[in-house]
């Protein structure tokens, strides 16, 4: 880069890390500013001649994810999809990706490939995750069916290698519904931990040589000497992370589970007690020139925090998460000039190669320590996100949103080939679907769950929470499923009883009101045929609408809601949002219960994810979280 834009890049981002300290931003979302700073266009470590494609920028890229859905922010969507275009051509073909070497670490960055792919329909990213999957294809194996970390390391697999493999290839199982897959994945984990676990301490080592021949091998285990700190971190990571992508009854599913809990265990009982960290080799704390090691703290904080958050394992576990999340902010967070670095990380550990790396303690402490090295960062970013969770979970813990997929049934063929729900649902990650509400709803500690059939007293005592959006119409579906007065009195019955519904309409044109007032009308409401905010084109200041400021939007800030159903009110509803006189949203009591009624299905993903380039003073992401946390108050 030339002086100038190194010198304008560095200025930004000094203002941007002023601006973003001033608005109370959150750890996460500051490293991932200096990641941007660090790699705005490509990667590029300290000894590289050339960018690469390496798995240290898809740790740090799945962090940057994770800030985005918890910010709403449109750049770190743009940031993901900038770093993969260096490399991704128009063919599908990844620049500096060679599958003949059979390197798993190459795989890791095909989530955000594939994440990009599911957001923008674009085929080359597509075809780009096919080129890693088919790597899978042919990649060596041990006798039992292990992958090899690299050809060049034949019959070994390290516990780094179940965090580069495994999440890309149950996410691309669950995506193109390759359900045998995870037989496949689940006994990567299996034949890891039966290999590679000490039976002592529970803690997994380094790396298993299934031939024995190597000079770290133990010649009867075949297992290098030591537990690595971040070996046991991106293992860590790569149980609870594969589990978002596995199907529920799967019985594989419970066997990483069980796996997860054996780990959890053994890695709390060697934290320093006092520091609350882990160390480089985390069970020889005393051994001179140890120390604690950034990387593998944040990895089993996040490890440990994700666990709790989705009932994996005991939430006694939580204080160990806290305790080390302390001590990372206390020990390797530093502030310069408003930037956040991170130090702490040790730059690498391998086994074998050129020149021999012999897994020797001494070998482990030899490596050198840096600032802001990608992979403790990408690890703190993530811990971060996890960590910061915590006090927004208390409000939705142990309730259920349910999602109707019966009045709204639109389906189309899936990556499968078979036929799906994808208009207004929760796994639906392009504009029309509810994926980053669905995340909101996460963060704020609930459940999301989908009701395909009919509701009735029975499928609907599950749920806090009830939502029934866009209707269809004939045009949108050849057979509807129409609200039915017998529907509409059991979903009358269960708010009376104290459920929250949520009531999300559309314009005449496109959802079926007719019979969608037979609910509506329970609760003095009634969807009209009179459309409001008809935007032309990109007139986005023609979707205006302003929030009621205290009672369910708090705080007065713009919205924007178009092609609206106006709502004509009488008791026991009353207006909460109008326009020009006309009601926009309407609220009701009704029994124990509450219904929220709105013309539109405004928070789908176009709206609230940042990517659509609607003027800054919108903020429908704002709207959202503050509608989730009315929706899941008592």
């Amino acid at each position: 880069m030339s002086i100038i834009k190194i010198i304008t890049i560095g200025f930004l981002t000094v203002l941007l890390g002023f601006e973003l300290a001033a608005q109370g931003a959150q750890w996460s979302e500051r490293m991932a500013e200096t990641a941007i700073a660090l790699w705005p266009d490509s990667f590029m470590l300290d000894n590289d001649k050339v960018p690469k494609w390496r798995y240290d920028q898809g740790v740090v890229l799945k962090g940057v994810e994770d800030v985005w859905y918890a910010t709403g922010k449109g750049r770190y969507f743009n940031y993901i999809q900038k770093s993969m275009d260096y490399y991704v051509q128009s063919d599908g073909s990844i620049k500096g990706y060679k599958p003949d070497e059979y390197n798993i670490d190459h795989l890791n960055n095909g989530r955000q490939l594939l994440l990009l792919y599911q957001i923008t329909g674009n085929e080359k990213y597509r075809k780009a995750v096919e080129l890693l999957r088919n790597q899978l294809l042919n990649h060596p194996r041990t006798v039992e069916g292990g992958f090899w970390h690299k050809q060049i390391y034949p019959y070994q697999m390290w516990l780094d290698g179940l965090y580069m493999g495994q999440p890309f290839y149950a996410a691309y199982a669950q995506h193109f519904g390759q359900d045998s897959a995870f037989t496949d994945i689940a006994n990567q984990f299996v034949w890891m931990e039966s290999h590679a676990r000490d039976k002592k301490t529970g803690l997994l080592y380094h790396g298993w040589d299934e031939s024995k021949t190597q000079a770290w091998a133990n010649k009867t285990t075949g297992n290098s000497p030591h537990f690595w700190g971040r070996s046991l971190g991106w293992y860590g990571m790569a149980l609870v992370d594969v589990l978002d992508y596995f199907p529920p009854k799967h019985p594989g599913r419970a066997a990483i589970v069980g796996i997860l809990n054996r780990f959890v265990t053994a890695i709390v009982s060697v934290q320093d007690a006092n520091s609350g960290l882990w160390y480089d080799i985390v069970n020889l704390k005393s051994a001179a020139g140890n120390y604690p090691e950034a990387s593998a703290s944040c990895m089993l904080v996040y490890t440990l925090a994700k666990a709790v958050r989705n009932n994996y394992v005991p939430a006694s576990y939580l204080a160990n998460a806290k305790k080390g999340y302390a001590g990372i902010i206390k020990k390797f967070i530093t502030v310069q000039n408003d930037r956040v670095n991170l130090q702490g990380t040790v730059s690498v550990s391998g086994l074998g190669g050129k020149p021999y790396r012999d897994g020797s303690y001494e070998y482990y402490m030899s490596e050198k320590v840096r600032e802001n090295d990608p992979k403790g960062m990408g690890a703190f970013i993530q811990c971060a996100a996890e960590m910061e969770m915590l006090p927004t979970l208390p409000l939705g813990q142990g309730k259920t949103v349910l999602l109707d997929r019966y009045f709204n049934s639109e389906r189309r063929k899936n990556a499968a080939g078979n036929l799906d729900y994808w208009h207004y649902t929760w796994a639906e990650k392009s504009h029309p679907g509810f994926y980053t509400l669905g995340r909101i709803f996460n963060r704020y500690g609930a459940k999301l769950a989908s009701l395909n059939d009919a509701p009735t007293t029975a499928n609907l005592k599950q749920a806090k929470v009830y939502i029934v959006v866009d209707p269809d119409h004939p045009k949108d579906n050849p057979n509807p499923n129409f609200m039915t007065a017998g529907a509409a009195s059991a979903i009358a019955g269960w708010v009376k009883d104290g459920g929250t519904l949520l009531l999300m309409a559309n314009d005449s044109a496109n959802c079926d009101l007719e019979h969608f007032n037979l609910l509506a009308q329970k609760f003095g409401m009634q969807f009209t045929n009179n459309s409001r905010n008809m935007v032309k084109s990109d007139q986005f200041i023609q979707g205006l609408v302003a929030s009621d400021g205290e009672a369910v939007f708090m705080g007065k800030y713009d919205m924007y809601l178009k092609e609206v159903s106006t709502i004509n009110v009488k008791g026991p509803a009353t207006a909460l949002v109008k326009k020009d006189g006309e009601t926009l949203i309407a609220v009701a009591r009704y029994g124990k219960g509450r219904v929220l009624a709105v013309g539109d299905p405004w928070l789908y993903n176009e709206y609230v994810d940042g990517r659509k380039a609607l003027p800054p003073s919108f903020q429908n992401y704002r709207a959202a979280e503050d509608l989730v946390k009315w929706l899941l108050k008592k």
